[in-house]
């Protein structure tokens, strides 16, 4: 019993110590269970954010791809802008195994510093670019020596078959694919589109692979007023008019006067936007509606109008006008010579004061209005305020009110001094003249989207600025300009025109009024009793000739003649003298520069029902050629030109492109005739010129 005894005594003893331990691993795998839970919770609910993003930054990488921007075409459908696919080529450092030696490879091919590209070989990161947006030599050539590490990617790059032609308006594209000028600027937001994205996903090893692609969305195209042969027209002759004279720079504006539309707007000194890093930001600029210029005499025909719609004076109002000076405000204002002899036969009438271009009859003009009415019809014309043509940098102009004239500021405005205009102000005011008195708003987009007029609110009416009767007494009088007075260089042949000079002092370095620098400008339209359109020429500084009747007239006579004959104006003042044909046979621009070329049409009937009117340009081409017996060793590698037979316009572009060919197109649709012919040995670097047409037939050559 004594044994029993102790025996149930241990075994009560052991029970509490083993419910102690049970008790205790219970409650130490509770608390591991609840520290795990808790841990979790701050992982997966507290930490969640901060720590998904560091595993993105070490695993993941997303590049932005530019989508591709819309097309930018002429007013006939002609692309002026456009975008093509092409290599890129980035690298993933951790996969490089001899950052030395790739870099020794690729700098040469690309033209790159080899310390800087073995840096960023040598960085642990995930993702570094080489070189964006490289040709298609350098991507084969790249391509060949087969990398480890180094991959490509393709991206959009902005190309301009035309080169330069209306480079200012266009504007260009940087490396991000966004607008830096022009067009492509001021609507980047509707030409850009959505940018796509690449992901890029590294694993443990660090070695990456792309994971998932989103292509974006392309832009919208836009279609512009402008007139792409209209525009070589106006580009041609403003080049040749500023190399003759030395000019500084000049600008042209054609206009149609009953729509508003600018059918050319061309810019001296101007950039190739393909290669805009190679000019400086001075040639990028659009002097149509960034410069401002006092306009000189042109402007007395906001002066003379102001006066006739006023009920002031008619055109044979007589006008002393002193025999060439008048003294205003401590200071007196002496005519031109050829107004003063015509002065010493008596007075003059309105008509004459502005045929002979009398500074003494304008400014005797601007008194009878006075200081508040002659102000107020200057704001009335426009001047002082953008004309919001919709191209970036637009300036207001400058015009003093009232308050701060002095006592010759009348005197100085009624003659275009002291007054601060752009060329695009003038050439409205102008085109309000021509198309009966009604000031439109300019224009140079005809239609952003699907539809060439998709997008844009209708086209401005416009307003009023003068009576139909003093616009028809304007025509008249500035038609006697051209006639008789000083403006006999812009005589046209086979057209009527109307129009006035000007000349300037600029304002040199001490603020005064240089008597060396000028601003030389004629502005008109033509045929006078319908016109068609206004042409707006201004040189700024010429040397050897000052005067707007020497410079800018002759300019605006070639433009004017040949730009009708384009547009197949009828002829109002016919003459005995031969008439260049002006309907566009089946050449090239080289024909119409005046290279010649005995290449046929791939399809003749195709090419004839792409056919539009164009006048041959007549002056010398800006490309030289050698003369014959002149032998000229070219060192570059001859390729053979393809045969671009009914190819689309982003094929020939991309085989040109691929090749190392500058190419110049024409027209719309499939490919229908080429400059040089297919199989044709040709160097790289030579420009080649295609015409597309809407319909090919089904009997092409080589098809």
């Amino acid at each position: 019993m004594v044994r029993h005894g102790k025996r149930k005594l241990s075994s009560s003893n052991v029970k509490p110590a083993g419910a102690r331990r049970i008790l205790l691993l219970i409650s130490a795998f509770a608390f591991w269970v609840v520290a795990i839970v808790l841990r979790l919770y701050d992982l997966q609910i507290i930490q969640y954010v901060q720590l998904l993003e560091r595993a993105d930054r070490q695993q993941q990488r997303t590049v932005e791809i530019a989508p591709k921007r819309g097309v930018i075409y002429d007013r006939d459908m002609h692309p002026l802008a456009m975008s093509l696919a092409v290599d890129s080529v980035y690298a993933v450092p951790a996969n490089i195994p001899d950052p030395s030696m790739e870099a020794k490879l690729l700098a040469p091919i690309l033209n790159l510093d080899e310390k800087d590209l073995e840096n960023r070989f040598g960085a642990r990161n995930s993702f570094c670019w080489v070189k964006r947006k490289i040709t298609a030599q350098e991507s084969a050539r790249v391509r060949a020596l087969n990398l480890q590490g180094i991959y490509f990617q393709k991206e959009m790059k902005r190309f301009y078959p035309d080169g330069d032609l209306a480079a200012t308006v266009l504007g260009y594209v940087g490396m991000d694919d966004n607008g830096l000028g022009g067009v492509e600027y001021q609507y980047n937001k509707q030409i850009r589109g959505l940018p796509g994205k690449v992901l890029l996903s590294t694993d443990a090893k660090h070695r990456s692979f792309r994971s998932s692609e989103w292509r974006g969305e392309p832009g919208q195209n836009i279609v512009l007023t402008v007139d792409e042969d209209i525009q070589y027209i106006a580009e041609k002759v403003l080049a040749q008019t500023v190399e003759k004279f030395h000019a500084a720079g000049g600008t042209v504006i054609v206009q149609d006067p009953h729509t508003g539309a600018i059918l050319a707007m061309a810019n001296q000194p101007t950039f190739d936007p393909n290669n805009y890093q190679k000019y400086p930001p001075q040639d990028r600029i659009n002097r149509a509606v960034a410069w401002i210029y006092e306009p000189g005499s042109t402007f007395k025909a906001v002066t003379v109008s102001s006066v006739v719609d006023e009920n002031l004076a008619s055109p044979t109002t007589l006008i002393d006008c002193q025999m060439g000076a008048i003294k205003l405000g401590g200071r007196v204002i002496h005519d031109v010579r050829d107004a003063i002899e015509k002065e010493e036969n008596g007075p003059l009438t309105l008509s004459q004061v502005l045929m002979y271009s009398s500074d003494v009859g304008a400014v005797k003009m601007a008194l009878r209005l006075g200081e508040d009415r002659f102000y107020h019809r200057i704001v009335d014309y426009g001047f002082g305020t953008k004309t919001d043509v919709g191209l970036p940098g637009e300036e207001d102009g400058l015009l003093m009110p009232p308050r701060r004239w002095s006592g010759v500021s009348i005197g100085e405005f009624a003659i275009g001094q002291g007054i601060g205009v752009t060329p695009l102000q003038m050439a409205r005011v102008y085109s309000a003249i021509a198309n009966g008195g009604v000031m439109l708003q300019p224009r140079i987009i005809r239609g952003i989207g699907p539809g060439s007029d998709d997008g844009m609110p209708p086209p401005n009416m416009g307003r009023r600025i003068m009576s139909e009767k003093t616009a028809d007494m304007m025509k008249q009088m500035l038609a006697g300009v051209v006639e008789h007075g000083s403006g006999v260089a812009a005589q046209l042949v086979g057209y009527t025109s109307a129009g006035k000079t000007g000349t300037a002092q600029k304002v040199d370095a001490t603020g005064h009024y240089s008597h060396k620098d000028y601003v030389a400008s004629f502005m008109g339209f033509a045929p006078v009793e319908k016109p068609a359109v206004t042409i707006l020429v201004v040189i700024d500084t010429p040397v050897g000739a000052i005067y707007g009747a020497q410079v800018a007239a002759p300019a605006w006579k070639l433009i004017a003649e040949q730009t009708l004959r384009y547009l197949n104006v009828p002829q109002d003042n016919p003459s005995d003298s031969i008439q260049i044909a002006s309907r566009r046979s089946a050449e090239s621009p080289f024909q119409k520069r005046g290279v010649k070329t005995d290449n046929p049409p791939i399809n003749s009937k195709s090419a004839e029902s792409a056919t539009r009117p164009v006048e041959t340009v007549s002056f010398s081409p800006t490309r030289e050629f050698p003369s014959k017996g002149t032998v000229l060793v070219d060192e570059r590698p001859s390729l053979v030109v393809p045969n671009f037979a009914g190819l689309s316009a982003r094929r020939v572009t991309e085989e040109c492109q691929s090749l190392g060919l500058v190419m110049q197109i024409s027209g719309s649709g499939l490919a229908v005739q080429q400059d040089p012919p297919a199989g044709a040995s040709v160097h790289a670097g030579s420009s080649v010129w295609v015409r597309f047409a809407q319909q090919v037939c089904c009997n092409v050559p080589g098809k």
